[in-house]
């Protein structure tokens, strides 16, 4: 398995990891995760609201992921996050909600420390000094390993920086989210901090798998993202069929020529695609053998320049966390 460092503090994971939001609680995804390590997939990403959305739980994916690492857990890099709540329309960080945070998921995992742990969301009420400070403490304290930040302002990745250095900046990243190239993935690059890109297939769409709104469903929370809403999927699915044709030119799938882009774009850059499936897993991870030429690159930014998805990625609420 090839392998990529996340930041400069000594974190190292394979160049591909496993998002696991979406995976019920059953043995398909025991098996899924177990056989993904076999594989050589190193780095297993979670948060403590995954898995809990139906009736408002935390750590019900933490607990599936910790089950899945008995006898296995020197073999992984476990990320977590903290921040989002139920109870609340703002993410939270202040140094009461972090320590309180941590400990369940220690919890929750059925660990005695977390190797990578990420603030979710920003909270603009609470100083991020504050948030990272007690995130260094936790450190100190043997709880956690490394610390990142999801979706957060290039200034806010400044100031918490200074405090202790991040390992990784988690954000989403692919072919049709390519918003963080202005400013957050040269600032990753400056600082020396790895970029850990969530939804690297555009939570579906760029598998071409998804050809209607109905093939989504009823219950799937895609439905509510404006991207897969009317006129804004039918233009997107104009993008993917390119994506395709251009995939069955170069003898591989939409999914691993997406994944091949992503990776070539930096050796800080670690994408997490999630899935259910570990026909999938291995799938995507053919990605790490496609070869990408200057010619290829340049017809990738013809037919996916930044800016071409239709529609905002996130439905409202979700946009007010983001920086």
């Amino acid at each position: 398995m090839k392998t990529r460092k996340l930041g400069n503090q000594g974190l190292e994971v394979s160049a591909l990891g496993l998002g696991t939001m979406m995976m019920p609680d059953n043995e398909e995804s025991i098996h899924t995760l177990q056989g993904a390590i076999d594989l050589g997939v190193t780095m297993l990403d979670t948060a403590d609201i995954y898995g809990g959305f139906e009736h408002g739980r935390y750590g019900e994916n933490e607990k599936l992921v910790g089950r899945a690492l008995r006898g296995r857990r020197d073999q992984v890099i476990v990320a977590t996050k903290f921040g989002i709540t139920y109870s609340s329309e703002k993410p939270k960080g202040d140094a009461a909600y972090v320590r309180k945070s941590v400990d369940a998921s220690l919890y929750s995992l059925g660990l005695d420390y977390i190797d990578l742990y990420y603030q979710h969301r920003p909270d603009v009420e609470v100083p991020i000094e504050e948030t990272v400070g007690t995130m260094a403490d936790l450190v100190k304290e043997g709880k956690i390993r490394y610390i990142g930040l999801s979706e957060a302002s290039p200034e806010r990745i400044r100031r918490a920086h200074a405090v202790h250095p991040l390992s990784a900046i988690e954000s989403e990243y692919s072919l049709w989210s390519r918003e963080t190239e202005d400013e957050v993935l040269p600032l990753t690059q400056e600082l020396g901090i790895g970029y850990v890109a969530f939804s690297p297939l555009g939570r579906g769409f760029l598998t071409g798998q998804i050809k209607s709104f109905d093939d989504l469903p009823a219950d799937d929370y895609r439905r509510m993202y404006p991207r897969f809403q009317g006129e804004n999927f039918n233009k997107n699915l104009e993008v993917v069929a390119l994506i395709e044709e251009m995939a069955a030119r170069k003898e591989c799938t939409p999914s691993q020529l997406a994944l091949a882009w992503l990776l070539s774009r930096g050796e800080q850059i670690v994408p997490i695609p999630g899935t259910k499936h570990l026909d999938r897993v291995r799938q995507n991870l053919g990605a790490l053998d496609v070869q990408l030429s200057a010619d290829d690159l340049a017809e990738i930014e013809r037919i996916s320049p930044q800016g071409i998805a239709s529609g905002q990625r996130f439905a409202e609420l979700e946009l007010n966390w983001v920086e």
